[in-house]
């Protein structure tokens, strides 16, 4: 399994950072990839990434959160706007391919239409605007994966997807070493 985690100005650090560490440690094959070629990314609590690369066709593109409520120039909210990182999920999750989110990376998701009419979840604060978009929201739940679209809620829960996916791919010991590792207490099952 190969995964792309895109970043974008303002994303989240650890709804990326979290996933990046379980995944890669497992050793899945995992990336840091920006839409368009970037020298750097700057995170929302100014952490700079030097991206692996532009976004290619892995198994998965697993997209973090961070600025959708409050609005400011860079981070989610803006990407949605912007149109481009909507354009090229759209596009991927037609052709087959599987789609992730963490937190408010989720609204990008829904931007794109992948959302509609199924269940998923965001952060906390931006049910409502998830809900707005027709999405079956599962309030309460950690990761949501419905096959080709798998979200996780809010900041930390996207160390509980990484370790999902480490048991659907690797199976069960794999995953909880994996917790072991970080000292994660719990694997949460998804929904």
């Amino acid at each position: 399994m190969t995964i792309e985690i895109l970043l974008f100005d303002g994303f989240d650090d650890l709804d990326a950072f979290g996933p990046f560490e379980v995944l890669s440690e497992a050793g899945l094959s995992t990336r840091f990839v920006t839409i368009q070629p970037l020298e750097r990314v700057t995170s929302a609590h100014g952490a700079r990434i030097v991206p692996d690369g532009i976004l290619g066709d892995p198994d998965l593109v697993l997209v973090p959160g961070g600025g959708w409520n409050d609005r400011s120039g860079a981070g989610a909210h803006a990407e949605a706007r912007d149109g481009r990182i909507t354009t090229a999920l759209a596009e991927r999750h037609a052709r087959g391919r599987r789609i992730g989110s963490v937190c408010t990376g989720a609204m990008l998701l829904a931007e794109a239409g992948i959302l509609r009419g199924r269940p998923a979840i965001t952060h906390h604060t931006a049910i409502e605007d998830l809900r707005s978009f027709g999405v079956e929201v599962r309030e309460g739940e950690r990761v949501v994966d419905d096959g080709d679209v798998i979200t996780a809620a809010g900041v930390t829960s996207g160390i509980d997807l990484a370790l999902y996916l480490i048991e659907r791919e690797l199976g069960s010991e794999a995953a909880k070493a994996g917790a072991r590792e970080i000292e994660w207490d719990v694997i949460r099952a998804a929904a």
